[in-house]
């Protein structure tokens, strides 16, 4: 058995009740480690072409990376993956916590849903094993009694990611929740979780059940290291989490406001984390497990009535705040606080919801829809939080066509024009006119628009740690001004979005600041395992390739690789600099398909390189 490994991926089909395992080797993960690598491989090969992303032929995968539940900061992290209902293809987010690592650490590599259960079930893994549980009476409870339930059964120690009542819905923003207070935001997850009458997925560790590791002793080291120089290395973070990035974002005239519209909205620093301190509302910091970084919010509204929240449920990251405050046109952070929180409860992307409701405030003042009385107007905060309720139950019309999602609302209503979205998926809160290699980032992105594995041209404007790591994989990488869309820019941005491949499977965190060569010195203590700088962005590349060979067997073309019309306008109001050259970034994407090999579909030569011949029939 390899270390740092079970070899050992659980396979459970909920149509037949059955459960089994197989083992796959050492080759075989030193070639994909895990997370999105692994994911990408098991949906290309277990979920047929053309099924329906809320039907039984689709598969839901839990999958941790190879340092997942480490000791070292940033491990904490596992990835879902499934076909997505939001887009149609590959589909995949992480989430931190507790949950991924203690999967790990109750002996699974992986776990693989299929099929879907006649009545409402929950899955429970301990000592290797994986056991299905009735759920019918944790159907329809709110995360934090399904919780206390499930620990009942299993005992307190144990970890739990669950679907809230958006995803019993079966809502296209849906997403997985993991210990209350930690997402797998992106995809519409939690709707394919809930299309298959699985309410939870809980795990226990044991001593029993713990990896070998290589060289645990490094492993421990790599942690102390973090804990000593978290500070030097990471202070914002340490202090303030994502939620200071609100006021300079505006002061630069790129926060995206009045859904893309504008990138300045007055009042706007309300939504900061300072107003927040001032306020009372952030009460703490939380973390995931092993990480000294500890960048996530706590917060608390108490004596307001309407916009009382628990701290259970976590709280705003900038992504929250501006995706339903800013996009929305709302200042109020009482408001938005509250928006981000009934999201959390009933297990929605805040970034999808966000941008689906400011699609449909523009629609309304616009008068192409009717938001039947509700008020649903930018800035109106009250109208927010009511369109929140009625889009996770699909109340109304309205409530239904909040729930398809961005694109799908704007289509039905005949205007798709309004829908800020990549393939289906709503665009995060960094605009492209200001990040503009980040632009061609989101229109090659195998699950539509994200951030998260994308490259941010404002590091790399200037000499320094981001330009330092970056030249680690062999490039002599000179700063770029961050509006630059040249072949060097684009050359950037096809090594950063390889390395992000291979760091989402290990699985890692990308607010924990390890360089690359503390990246390559993990996963030998772990595994044995000596990458080379090259077989690390192999790694990626290996997650670039299946993803895409994935969308292109289930009819997402190379055209869909765009942006919305509006980001080659500039702002009514904002940075009049921030202006992205259609002519510009059309060269510089057909540049990343050439670096690729993506012109004509995928190149076969480039998947036997890099031992994927498995798959080069894919498409025939």
């Amino acid at each position: 058995m390899p270390k740092g490994y079970h070899d050992r991926v659980a396979f459970v089909d909920l149509s037949q009740g059955k459960v089994w395992y197989e083992s796959y080797g050492e080759a075989f993960w030193r070639r994909y480690l895990g997370g999105r690598a692994l994911a990408a491989y098991l949906l290309l090969k277990h979920v047929p072409k053309g099924a329906d992303p809320l039907g039984p032929e689709n598969a839901l995968i839990f999958a941790p990376g190879v340092l997942t539940g480490t000791p070292i900061s940033g491990s904490g992290r596992n990835t879902v993956a499934a076909k997505s209902p939001l887009t149609g293809g590959y589909g995949d987010a992480e989430a931190g916590g507790f949950f991924g690592a203690e999967l790990k650490n109750a002996g699974l590599d992986a776990l693989v849903v299929l099929g879907r259960a006649e009545n409402p079930v929950y899955l429970h893994v301990e000592g290797g094993e994986v056991a299905i549980h009735p759920a019918s009476h944790l159907w329809g409870k709110d995360p934090l009694e399904v919780e206390a339930l499930i620990k009942e059964v299993h005992g307190p120690q144990t970890r739990i990611a669950q679907i809230g009542l958006a995803g019993e819905n079966r809502v296209l923003t849906a997403n997985v929740i993991h210990d209350l207070a930690h997402f797998a935001g992106r995809g519409g997850l939690g709707a394919v979780m809930g299309a298959k009458g699985l309410k939870a997925v809980s795990a226990r560790a044991s001593k029993e059940t713990l990896p070998a590791y290589h060289d645990p002793a490094r492993l421990k080291e790599l942690a102390r290291r973090m804990a000593k120089e978290r500070m030097e290395r990471a202070a914002g973070l340490v202090t303030m989490g994502t939620v200071g990035t609100v006021r300079p974002f505006n002061l630069r005239g790129v926060l995206p406001s009045h859904n893309f519209q504008d990138g300045f909205l007055e009042g706007a620093e309300a939504l900061d984390g300072t107003s927040l301190d001032a306020l009372g509302i952030r009460i703490g910091r939380d973390t995931c497990y092993a990480c000294v970084i500890r960048c996530k919010q706590v917060v608390r509204i108490e004596g307001t009535g309407k916009y009382d929240v628990r701290p259970e449920y976590g709280g705003p990251e900038y992504e929250g705040l501006g995706a339903l405050g800013s996009t929305c046109g709302v200042t109020d952070p009482y408001a938005v606080t509250k928006a981000n929180t009934l999201c959390n409860q009933y297990g929605l992307d805040v970034i999808g919801v966000g941008v689906t409701i400011a699609c449909a405030m523009e629609a309304v003042e616009r008068g192409y829809l009717d938001d039947e009385g509700l008020g649903l107007r930018f800035g109106n905060g009250d109208a927010l939080i009511a369109a929140i309720e009625r889009l996770a139950r699909k109340e109304g019309r309205l409530g239904a066509l909040l729930a398809l999602g961005a694109r799908r609302l704007a289509e039905a209503i005949g205007h798709p024009e309004l829908a800020m979205h990549v393939k289906g998926q709503e665009v995060p809160m960094h605009d492209p006119r200001y990040k503009r290699a980040l632009g061609v980032g989101y229109a090659v992105s195998p699950t539509g628009a994200d951030h998260n594995h994308n490259l941010h041209d404002t590091a790399y404007a200037k000499e320094g740690k981001a330009l330092k790591e970056l030249r680690f994989y062999g490039e002599d990488f000179p700063p770029l001004p961050i509006e630059d869309l040249s072949e060097a820019k684009v050359r950037m941005l096809w090594t950063k979005t390889r390395e992000r491949g291979f760091v989402n499977s290990l699985v890692m965190c990308d607010f924990v600041p390890w360089t690359p060569e503390e990246w390559r010195e993990a996963l030998h203590a772990a595994t044995g395992f000596w990458l080379s700088p090259e077989e690390m962005l192999e790694v990626g590349e290996r997650t670039l390739q299946l993803t895409r060979l994935f969308n292109l067997r289930e009819g997402i073309p190379k055209e869909e690789d765009r942006l919305p019309e509006r980001f080659f306008q500039p702002f009514r109001k904002g940075n009049p600099e921030a202006r992205l050259d259609k002519e510009a970034f059309g060269e510089a994407l057909r540049t990343y398909h050439r670096l690729a090999g993506w012109e004509e579909g995928v190149d076969r030569e480039r998947l036997l390189a890099l031992g994927l011949e498995e798959f080069q029939n894919a498409l025939a």
